[in-house]
């Protein structure tokens, strides 16, 4: 089977473990799968005080210039930030994007965060932030107990965005916390997580309802929705 490689990241506070069901899912369907830990989540202990929104770019990018044709990358809420900056940067190399729960980021998150590093925050709070809808518990002990404090420069530094190519980047965006119709409404808002969804030429909108993690509460349908993605962008495919 011709299918476009895949490479995963996940979001914050988690390494390419988070996306293991995913990966072995797509794996047993024939997928050439690359999961990446982005710099400063390889372990609690890893020094995140220097690390830079460029040093996120360039770790995603080196995972897609390593792949034998260009790539479906697929990018779970915050790495959205920067996914779309790698695909600033190498957008002959990239397939298509998928965004899991996420958008191609305009700006920073959060340009006020002035720490170095921002931890998962405690059960409550979550809870009341982010969509757990069809998380077990085991799996969100899972979660409290491997999260990884996210780099400060996560959260205040947007992407270098200056290649116009990036626009013509098919990009899937699979919306599960939100619909997809409550996404397209607050696009037009100004929200710097979404402001790519403005400017790009090829969007397609794909609803899973379920929790801002698909990766643990719907493992197999998100598969299949990024193994299509990459079977519609095979290398022989996209020939035709």
């Amino acid at each position: 089977m011709m299918t476009a490689p895949i490479v995963l990241v996940p979001g914050f506070w988690l390494g390419a473990w988070a996306w293991d069901e995913v990966a072995v899912a797509l794996r047993a369907e024939g997928h050439d799968v690359t999961a990446v830990t982005l710099p400063g989540l390889e372990s609690a202990d890893a020094d995140r005080s220097t690390i830079t929104m460029a040093d996120h770019v360039d770790a995603i990018c080196e995972a897609v210039k390593a792949a034998r044709a260009p790539v479906v990358l697929a990018v779970h809420s915050g790495a959205g930030v920067p996914g779309y900056g790698a695909s600033d940067r190498v957008p002959k190399q990239i397939a298509a994007m998928v965004y899991v729960d996420s958008a191609p980021a305009t700006g920073a998150l959060d340009p006020d965060f002035d720490g170095f590093e921002k931890v998962l925050p405690p059960p409550e709070e979550l809870a009341a932030e982010e969509n757990l809808d069809g998380l077990s518990e085991e799996q969100l002990e899972t979660f409290r107990r491997r999260a990884v404090p996210e780099p400060g420069a996560a959260l205040r530094e947007g992407p270098a965005l200056t290649n116009d190519a990036r626009l013509d980047v098919p990009s899937t965006v699979i919306c599960t916390g939100f619909t997809s119709e409550q996404v397209k409404e607050a696009v037009g808002q100004g929200y710097a997580w979404l402001g790519g969804l403005a400017e790009l030429r090829n969007v397609t909108y794909i609803d899973l309802p379920t929790s801002h993690w698909p990766m643990w509460s719907r493992p197999r349908e998100l598969a299949r929705i990024i193994g299509d993605v990459a079977k519609a962008y095979a290398p022989a495919a996209r020939k035709t």
